[in-house]
């Protein structure tokens, strides 16, 4: 190693030539002379092979895509079945409209409740859709944090913490929904903050938020802090389903899941919230009725 890749000894010539008269002028000397000796074309490839370096040394490999031979599919990141308190639709209806929609792939995320999504699973076992198992966790004033790919049910009012550990100690993956739908309970700003690391999947767009502002403070956020973006329509009507997702490459289990989202590209399908809202609505009073 020479000079260029110790400091110590770059510092000592420095040092020599500012005590030495001499010496800094001895070497001003052959400074020039190999100046005069070298052409403008040959300064000139120099420099060029010098920029190549440079650039190569700067520019990140883009990591090959594993999945880049799958088949591109549609997924829904957040709906409900009758397992949810505010939603009627059952979960083999759910699977079917799905299916018929066209979907690849959802996931089924009740409040508090994991029986929904097992079921739903099982539901399309032998059918082209995925379903993801999740649950819609509601933390103890920290507003709700949704847990895929889970085998076991987890209690609801857990603190934040708490939470993500049941869903890490099983496995899953931590999605957190609507993080700045200030119509409902969300995280505080420290809570977030703290736990970023925490988080697997942001969502960024969901279909039943009623101002898109917040929606568009999620991608924001996201893009500021480099998180993996999920979306999902937070269906609680068959109507719903699908107006919101990600286009993405076909995948198979959590760890295939999360690199198809690198490449993932949110869709927005939205339908009029008060006509989703109504129909909820109907569904619900029908269900007193019985």
């Amino acid at each position: 190693a020479g000079v260029e890749d110790q400091p110590e000894l770059a510092a000592a010539a420095v040092a020599r030539l500012a005590e030495n008269e001499e010496l800094r002028g001895r070497q001003a000397l052959e400074a020039r002379r190999r100046a005069e000796s070298e052409s403008f074309s040959l300064v000139g490839a120099q420099l060029d092979e010098l920029y190549r370096g440079l650039r190569k040394r700067r520019r990140v490999p883009r990591p090959e895509d594993p999945l880049v031979d799958r088949d591109w599919i549609f997924c829904d990141l957040h709906m409900h079945t009758s397992w949810s308190h505010d939603c009627a639709v059952e979960p083999r209806d759910l699977v079917e409209h799905a299916e018929a929609r066209g979907l690849g792939a959802i996931a089924v995320t009740d409040h508090n409740s994991l029986g929904g999504a097992l079921v739903a699973a099982a539901e399309a076992a032998d059918r082209p859709l995925v379903v993801i198992p999740g649950e819609e966790v509601k933390t103890e004033g920290q507003g709700e944090v949704i847990g895929l790919f889970l085998a076991d049910e987890i209690p609801g009012r857990l603190s934040f913490e708490e939470t993500i550990s049941a869903i890490r100690e099983q496995g899953g993956l931590v999605y957190l929904p609507h993080p700045f739908d200030r119509m409902h309970t969300i995280p505080d700003a420290t809570t977030l903050h703290r736990h970023l690391a925490d988080i697997d999947v942001f969502e960024v767009y969901n279909a039943r938020l009623l101002f898109e502002a917040y929606n568009d403070e999620a991608v924001r956020f996201a893009h500021k802090y480099n998180l993996t973006m999920g979306a999902g329509s937070d269906a609680h009507v068959l109507q719903g389903v699908g107006t919101g997702g990600l286009r993405m490459r076909a995948f198979e289990g959590p760890e295939e899941f999360l690199i198809s989202l690198r490449s993932a590209e949110i869709v927005r399908r939205p339908r009029s919230l008060m006509y989703l809202q109504s129909l909820k609505w109907v569904a619900q009073a029908k269900e007193r009725v019985r």
